[in-house]
C-alpha cells in the first residue's frame, strides 16, 4: 500500500508538501478506512486553484516511468513550478508491502527526463543514482563495471528498477516485483470537460461496446437503478452492436440521446469499477461533479467498499460527514500544505460531531 508521498516543485507546489497515510487517529467508527495501519480510503477537499488535481497528479508520475500503462498525453506540460523552470520536480513515495518498507525518491526536470533517483529498503540503501554516479548494492544485484557506468549515465533515461526488474530472477514476494505490480495497478482518471485516465489500462475503450461485450447489459441496468435510482429498459444487443440502445414506448432509442451528463459519468464509474478487481491505488478527481448530492455518498460508499485503496477530490461538504468516513480521513489542501481535518483544529472532534457545520463555520484551518 502506498504509505506516504511528497512532491516539491510540481506545478503549483513549490514547496515540498506531504501525504502521510499513516497519520491516523484511533476513532472507533468506520474502521473499513484503515487497513494494516494506513489510511485507505479519503476525500481530498480545497478551494478552486488549491491544488486538488495537481497533488492528485503528481502521485501518479511514477506511473510515467516505471509501468506501460496508458499515461495522460499532455502531463508534462507546465510540468515544473511555473516561477522557475529549472528547478527539478522532487517526487518521494513510501511503500509498506508484506511489512517492508519501500522508499523510492526521485528528480525529474521540466521535460520529465529522470535525473536522479534512489531507493531504500527497511532503511537500507538499495541503490542510489545522482551526478552521473551509481551506488548499488553489489551482494543483491551484482554486476560488472560497464554496466554500472551506463547505468550512471543513463542516456536513455531508464529507471534503474527497470533494469533491475528485467535482469534479475526475482522472487515473487520480493520488494520489487511487489512495487511493479502495485505502480501498474494504479488509476488515475476524471469526467469533466473530457475523460482522462492515467494507469491500469493499455488502451482507450468505448463504454458501451464494453458493456455489450462482456454480458453486462442487465447488471449496468442494475447499476444504475441501486445507485441513483434510474430505471431504464434496454433492448437486447442485437450481433454486432457497439451502442446500448433503450426501449421508450417500444421503440429504440440510443441510450446516449436519453441519458444525462451525469447518467454518461456514472457508465463511466460503472467501466471502471468493473476494472477496479486489478486496482491498487485509484484517484477520481472531482468525480462528483456531474452527481447529486445523495448519488455522490452512495457512490463513495460503493468506492470505499473496495478492496484497494480509493480517494477522491470533491467539492461536496455534503461527503464531510462521519457517517461515511471520519476524520483523519478527510483532508484539506491549501497554501501548499495538505492536512487531515483532525490536524486543522484543537477541537476534538466526535462521531457525534457535524463536521461539515464546523467547516462552514471555519473551525479548520491548514
Amino acid at each position: 500500500m502506498l504509505a506516504k508521498f511528497a512532491v516539491k516543485n510540481f506545478r503549483g507546489f513549490t514547496d515540498r508538501i506531504e501525504l502521510d497515510l499513516t497519520r491516523h487517529s484511533n476513532y472507533s467508527f468506520n474502521a473499513f478506512a484503515i487497513k494494516d495501519g494506513i489510511i485507505k480510503n479519503g476525500i481530498i477537499y480545497g478551494p478552486n486553484g488549491s491544488g486538488k488535481t495537481n497533488f492528485g497528479l503528481a502521485i501518479f508520475d511514477i506511473v510515467n516511468h516505471l509501468s506501460q500503462k496508458w499515461k495522460k498525453q499532455d502531463y508534462y506540460v507546465n510540468f515544473t513550478f511555473a516561477g522557475n523552470q529549472d528547478l527539478i520536480v522532487e517526487f518521494e513515495y513510501t511503500f509498506i508491502f508484506s511489512g517492508q518498507t519501500v522508499e523510492y525518491a526521485y528528480g525529474k526536470d521540466y521535460m520529465g527526463i529522470l535525473r536522479h533517483e534512489q531507493m531504500s529498503v527497511d532503511g537500507k540503501q538499495v541503490f542510489r543514482r545522482a551526478k552521473g554516479k551509481l551506488d548499488i548494492d553489489a551482494t543483491i544485484f551484482p554486476m560488472g563495471d560497464a554496466i554500472k557506468r551506463n547505468l550512471a549515465d543513463n542516456a536513455n533515461n531508464v529507471s534503474i528498477i527497470n533494469f533491475l526488474l528485467t535482469s534479475y530472477p526475482l522472487s515473487e514476494d520480493n520488494y520489487l516485483i511487489q512495487l511493479n505490480k502495485f505502480v501498474n495497478g494504479m488509476l488515475w482518471f476524471r469526467c469533466l470537460e473530457t475523460r482522462e485516465f492515467i494507469g491500469l489500462e493499455n488502451t482507450i475503450t468505448l463504454l458501451d461496446e464494453f458493456i455489450i461485450n462482456n454480458g453486462l447489459v442487465q447488471d449496468f441496468k442494475k447499476f444504475l437503478e441501486k445507485i441513483s435510482g434510474q430505471k431504464f429498459e434496454f433492448a437486447d444487443p442485437a450481433k454486432g452492436d457497439k451502442s446500448l440502445f433503450c426501449i421508450v414506448d417500444r421503440k429504440k432509442i440510443p441510450f446516449n440521446l436519453i441519458s444525462s451528463t451525469g447518467t454518461h459519468a456514472l457508465e463511466l464509474l460503472y467501466f471502471w469499477v468493473k476494472r477496479m478487481n486489478d486496482a491498487t491505488f485509484v484517484f477520481i478527481d472531482e468525480f462528483d461533479a456531474f452527481y447529486h448530492f445523495k448519488l455522490s455518498f452512495e457512490v463513495c460508499k460503493l468506492l470505499f467498499g473496495l478492496d484497494c485503496q480509493v480517494f477522491t477530490s470533491s467539492h461536496n461538504t455534503y461527503l464531510m460527514t462521519n457517517d461515511l468516513l471520519r476524520p483523519d480521513c478527510n483532508f484539506i489542501v491549501n497554501e501548499n500544505k495538505i492536512k487531515a481535518l483532525c490536524d486543522c483544529t484543537d477541537k476534538e472532534l466526535r462521531f457525534g460531531h457535524n463536521i461539515e457545520k464546523l467547516f462552514r463555520g471555519n473551525t479548520f484551518s491548514v
